[in-house]
């Protein structure tokens, strides 16, 4: 889109939800729209404003935008990341697209792997730096933006936006945050079911999207909801209760839902994993191959669907996670033990070992100071609980959250497919970064100072203490989902896979990682994998996740090196 003058261009992916609020203040300015579009509001907002435009978006969106006259090009993303943009600098080429395979298709480009991004993808099945696993090619960072000129010569990302969980001096009644939290969660709900297509709600079972889908029900006259389940025949353990279609049916039968649901068995993550690796390109957080499928059944009755992502992050949804490392010494003491829990695939004793065959390109890329670079800043004196958690809330939005959201962003898409949080409301979450921890996490005062001399179960005692997060999400609910669901233990989204490579999959993981030809081989130690996968079918260990991403990356190297 160009403005009547010429002079800005426009390319742009997302939806701009307090745009209609910007085109009123935009026309007492004197500007005309020929378009009803939330693109031309953003057109002339950045002629108006320039810059300043970020500050003023409440929505999710990448672009980039064309000054003529200035001769300039700026890009920029959504404060939370929901919309990623990867670029490339080659010579004198700027290149960037909403995909990697956007810029792999230039000419200059040839595909090859990120030793850095690869290692620090195997320390936290994520990437807490702007890598990515192809050479060269970065992802900016949310709430950032580029603007470069035909001479610039530097390519630094400005960030305009940041996540700051603060703990007030004076916290108010849980009741005044159970009310404000209403109207704001009310509000942004509202917000995101302005569509001129189809709208559904993912329907999980938890209150997250059950308390979404009951707002909707509300507001439209009906509204379709989807689930994806599992077949649970084979699994075992704590996989028992990865199902939950059973709440997901409660949910829908009580808000007169058009419900759909699939169940997937093993087999269909390898019946899926060439178009998952196509569609999504690098790796991020879990074994997603599970959301494909509910953005390929959501994508079969309507066009845009709401999400529940972002709840948990913002409101202290993983107790069991922050409670590692409330009680400590100082700065560095947090860092060491949060860093312990999130090294998600290899063990830190593994690591050079498992990448021998690259050792001299990745030994100098340390995984905890990548860990600890991820806090802009720290107070200088970290005495309470409440500090602590907030450090970590602010981690997990900036890293985990930020997986999550490209994950979910890429696969719908792939599905054409537009995924909505409306948890990530800009009100919603400044409301909040302020609350008090207290309003989300109970029994701080029951957390222990952890003494390592202690024998036994001392992890127990340490942080198992309640499992109980987002109280004040929780109150609030209570008013749209009953207390059969709000009680309910957190579960995440995830197939019983830990079994499934032990037993119907375990053929599969065999031809593909196990087999002495595979790719992965050129970039990592035969007899360190052999002897992670072992821990796994021998039952020593859980390394499912590290299963999938070595499935994932052998999947990657067929597919584009």
């Amino acid at each position: 889109m160009v403005t009547a003058d010429n002079r800005y261009i426009l390319s742009y992916n997302g939806e701009i939800y307090n745009f209609t609020e910007l085109r009123a203040e935009l026309t007492a300015k004197g500007y005309s729209f020929v378009s009803r579009t939330d693109s031309e509001v953003l057109l002339y907002a950045f002629a108006e404003w320039g810059l300043d435009v970020l500050r003023r978006l409440n929505g999710m969106f990448a672009f980039a935008i064309w000054d003529r006259h200035e001769q300039t090009l700026t890009v920029a993303r959504d404060r939370y990341g929901i919309k990623p943009l990867y670029y490339r600098e080659v010579g004198s080429t700027f290149l960037f697209g909403s995909e990697i395979k956007a810029i792999l298709s230039h000419g200059s480009t040839k595909p090859q792997l990120d030793h850095e991004g690869l290692s620090e993808y195997l320390a936290f099945q994520n990437f807490f730096t702007p890598r990515t696993l192809f050479k060269g090619i970065k992802l900016l960072p949310s709430g950032s933006y580029l603007q470069i000129g035909i001479n610039s010569k530097s390519l630094e990302p400005i960030q305009y936006w940041d996540f700051d969980f603060q703990e007030p001096e004076i916290a108010r009644p849980l009741a005044e945050y159970v009310e404000e939290a209403d109207y704001l969660f009310r509000q942004a709900v509202s917000r995101q079911l302005v569509s001129d297509v189809s709208i559904g709600s993912y329907l999980s079972g938890g209150i997250d999207s059950g308390s979404i889908t009951a707002l909707a029900a509300r507001q439209l006259p009906w509204i379709r909801s989807f689930t994806v389940g599992f077949d649970l025949n084979s699994a075992s353990g704590v996989e028992m209760g990865f199902d939950e279609r059973e709440a997901a049916e409660f949910m829908s039968y009580l808000f007169k839902t058009e419900h759909y649901e699939m169940v997937l068995k093993a087999g269909d993550m390898e019946r899926i994993m060439p178009i998952l690796v196509y569609s999504l390109e690098e790796p991020r957080v879990g074994q997603c191959y599970p959301n494909f499928y509910a953005a390929s059944l959501a994508s079969k009755f309507v066009n845009v669907v709401l999400s529940g992502a972002g709840g948990d992050e913002l409101f202290g949804g993983y107790p069991w996670r922050y409670y590692r490392a409330v009680v400590n010494d100082d700065f560095d003491q947090y860092v060491d033990k949060y860093f312990a829990y999130w090294q998600r695939l290899v063990p830190e004793a593994s690591r050079q070992a498992l990448l021998a065959p690259i050792w001299s390109s990745v030994k100098d890329c340390l995984p905890r100071d990548i860990f600890s670079s991820v806090f802009r800043s720290h107070a200088s004196s970290l005495t309470r609980p409440e500090d602590y958690i907030n450090h970590s809330l602010y981690f997990e939005a900036k890293t985990f959250l930020h997986g999550i959201l490209i994950v979910e962003d890429k696969l719908s898409m792939a599905n054409s497919l537009e995924s909505r949080v409306p948890f990530l409301d800009n009100e919603l979450v400044d409301f909040a970064m302020k609350l008090p921890v207290s309003a989300k996490l109970t029994s701080l005062s029951e957390v222990l100072r952890l003494d390592e001399n202690e024998a036994g179960g001392k992890g127990n005692r340490y942080y198992q203490k309640t499992r109980d997060g987002k109280v004040v999400l929780r109150e609030m609910m209570k008013r749209y989902i009953p207390s059969k669901i709000t009680n309910r233990t957190k579960q995440g989204f995830s197939a019983p896979d830990a079994s499934w490579y032990k037993g119907e999959s375990i053929e599969y993981v065999r031809n593909r990682i196990i087999n002495s030809n595979a790719r992965i081989y050129d970039l990592l130690d035969r007899k360190t994998v052999h002897g992670l996968i072992c821990d796994h079918l021998e039952g020593r260990e859980n390394r499912r996740l590290l299963i999938w991403s070595l499935l994932y990356l052998e999947q990657v190297m067929e597919s584009y090196l």
